[in-house]
């Protein structure tokens, strides 16, 4: 039973006459919380000190109050009040056990099915289809696999989306770097490397022709910037020396991008063949440029070629999600919304939503929900014509609203994409799309060692493919070494220690970011990544593995002790302090999915799973499970046991991360 919910819920009529005019229930129900130590109850409620000034009252006085009004006693003990105006509740010990054993009983182990479920699109991962994924695309995939899991568990309508990028700029590269650059015999061997090949050559001639054109102004930026800062008088006062710091920030950005700048010049002057190559295709980024705009135009070489291009780029992807167990529900590339952005961009001007700018079409004005003005103008065409992502955005929500029935829209893209999506938002809700819900569900960047973004040594961003392939050798090496040093000797052959490596090696680095306030950038490390302890996924799975093996060990058949404990009605006794909280614990899985979902944060479902754990560690660690002392108090046993693998099993499984019975 979701217990927090439940003392909300009791709380909220109590609450009601004490609140300040136009304030929100819900604002003062969540500071209702978990009890951080279990000695003061299971749950405290902080609401009476912020209530007791608009009271007038003292705040223990005004706890008391409140307290007495809330109509508590059938779940919980009579409430303490404490300390400046705490109220503390603690479960009553036989509602603990009872709703304990309704929860082993229960497939969806307490969690209830949405009572107004509603259809939501979650887009995420969307890579360019025409380039190999990077490291770049992991938090996207991994944060969007995990709120389309939760929120489906939960009962909603949940449609995954991969708005692929395969229509951009991407595909002139390609194009061009095919009609110039293939070498035929590797294209009809493996076309997907071969144009990864020539999509990097492209882009590498298209950058040193860039730097080589910016390197006299960057050089002049470093000397300007330079200079200031050598000028700049010994700073008097705090202003000056904030004007001195920001002089040498930007001294250090112009550093940056002349070193960014003379990197990639180096680096095709070192090869004599990029060289020759840049030489000969003077201006390339104009003519890749123009390669797409003839594939938009209609080119029938282009769209041939575009057509023969796709499905090996498609199936390379699906390799990637087959391996992170990741799937979408639909597919719906730029390509797919290019016959509708005309119509998109010529509605919004007929409703005075959009307007002409000296050539270009821009929406300017937004505002977000509660007033505050977005960053403009928002361009959804170019002065030459050409549609942007924005346009693409707001066909997709045309289709995903007037098509899909959309009830929300949620967006897992990095946080830098935050001012577009807003006005995405507010430019469908002035469209006529306010009934829907828009969310940008952002997320930082995935830094190295070095707290820069996570590349390899030689400055490249790191292809997630060999990401994955690192993974499960870093944890074969492990499994196998925990597997030999096993007292009874290994237990697993190699084909089962390489299917533990790959569950194991995904599920870390799965874990490894979902662990994190999403909102937070973090540092990329294989050693915490696949410890065997601390809040790892490795760590989860061998502990779900542990529960199993109480099982194995016994000869217990957990689905007919299940069902017999179920058919008997059977009781969950709460003798030590550790059963106690192993049964509040697990009793608290409802509430971390809600919780998760509320702001779709998956580290709060990682955090409960942590905290899970634990507690059943220090009841194995108490609490003889097996050799208990009555066939009674070993049956509650092994349902509390088996009852924490299954939730284990389901959180770690909404985090789309497997476990295993042996490791």
């Amino acid at each position: 039973m979701d217990f927090l919910d439940a003392a909300r819920t009791r709380f909220a009529p109590a609450l009601a006459p004490h609140l300040p005019e136009g304030a929100s229930v819900e604002t003062f129900l969540d500071l209702i919380r978990p009890a951080n130590d279990p000695r003061f109850g299971d749950f405290q409620a902080n609401f009476a000190m912020p209530l007791a000034k608009r009271a007038k009252k003292p705040p223990r006085e005004l706890a008391a109050e409140i307290a007495a009004a809330a109509e508590l006693t059938d779940l919980f003990e009579e409430p303490e009040v404490a300390g400046p105006g705490f109220i503390n509740l603690r479960v009553k010990d036989d509602v603990l056990a009872a709703e304990t054993a309704q929860l082993a009983a229960d497939e969806r182990l307490g969690v209830p099915v949405a009572a107004d479920p509603r259809t939501i699109t979650v887009d995420f991962s969307s890579p360019n289809v025409a380039k190999p994924m990077h490291v770049g695309h992991l938090r996207t995939t991994v944060i969007g696999d995990a709120v389309v899991r939760i929120l489906k568990f939960q009962g909603h309508h949940v449609i995954g989306d991969n708005h692929l990028g395969d229509w951009g700029t991407q595909f002139g590269m390609l194009l061009y770097g095919y009609k110039n650059f293939r070498d035929e015999a590797a294209y009809q061997a493996d076309a997907v490397t071969e144009l990864a090949r020539l999509y990097r050559t492209v882009n590498a001639l298209g950058d040193y022709q860039a730097a080589k054109k910016k390197r006299p102004k960057l050089e002049a930026a470093v000397e300007k910037t330079r200079q200031a800062v050598t000028d700049f008088p010994p700073p008097a006062d705090k202003a000056a020396k904030k004007q001195l710091f920001k002089l040498k920030q930007e001294a250090a950005s112009a550093a940056d991008a002349l070193a960014s700048a003379t990197a990639k010049i180096a680096a095709i002057e070192a090869d004599p063949s990029l060289k020759a190559l840049a030489d000969a295709h003077p201006e390339i980024a104009a003519a890749a440029r123009n390669e797409t705009a003839k594939l938009h135009a209609g080119d029938s070489e282009n769209k041939r070629l575009w057509e023969e291009f796709l499905p090996p780029c498609l199936a390379a992807l699906q390799v990637i999600y087959d391996r992170l167990g990741v799937r979408h529900d639909a597919v719906y590339g730029e390509s797919f919304y290019q016959p509708m952005l005309a119509d998109v961009v010529e509605e919004l001007l007929q409703k005075g939503i959009a307007e002409e700018s000296d050539g270009a079409v821009v929406v300017r004005g937004n505002v977000d929900p509660a007033g505050k003005a977005i960053p403009g103008p928002f361009v959804i065409r170019k002065g030459d014509g050409a549609f942007l992502y924005g346009t693409t955005d707001l066909a997709t929500v045309k289709h995903h609203v007037d098509e899909l029935g959309a009830d929300a829209m949620l967006y897992v893209v990095d946080s830098r994409q935050g001012d577009h999506f807003a006005n995405v938002a507010a430019t469908a809700r002035r469209w006529g799309y306010d009934e829907t819900e828009f969310k940008h569900v952002s997320f930082g960047t995935v830094m190295g060692e070095d707290r820069k973004p996570f590349k390899t040594r030689s400055g490249d961003t790191i292809g997630l493919e060999s990401l994955l392939d690192e993974a499960v050798e870093r944890a074969l090496a492990i499994v196998s070494e925990n597997d030999d040093a096993k007292p009874d000797g290994p237990e697993l052959d190699a084909a089962e220690r390489q299917a533990v490596a790959e569950a194991v090696g995904m599920g870390g680095i799965k874990y490894a970011d979902l662990a994190h306030n999403r909102e937070s950038d973090y540092v990329f490390s294989w050693d915490k990544m696949l410890s065997t302890t601390g809040n790892t996924a490795t760590y989860m799975q061998y502990a779900h593995a542990r529960v199993c093996g109480i099982f194995r060990k016994g000869a217990v058949d957990r689905e007919a002790l299940r069902a017999e404990f179920v058919a008997d009605d059977g009781a969950v006794l709460l003798t030590d302090p550790s059963e106690r909280a192993m049964a509040l614990q697990l009793n608290r899985f409802a509430e971390a999915v809600r919780e998760a979902s509320r702001d779709h944060r998956p580290n709060v479902l990682t955090d409960y799973l942590f905290d899970t754990a634990k507690a059943f560690s220090a009841f194995y660690d108490a609490c003889p499970i097996v050799k208990a002392e009555t066939e009674e108090l070993k049956t509650s046993r092994l349902i509390l046991a088996d009852t924490t693998a299954r939730v284990m099993a389901a959180g770690l499984g909404l985090l789309g991360i497997r476990v295993l019975e042996r490791m």
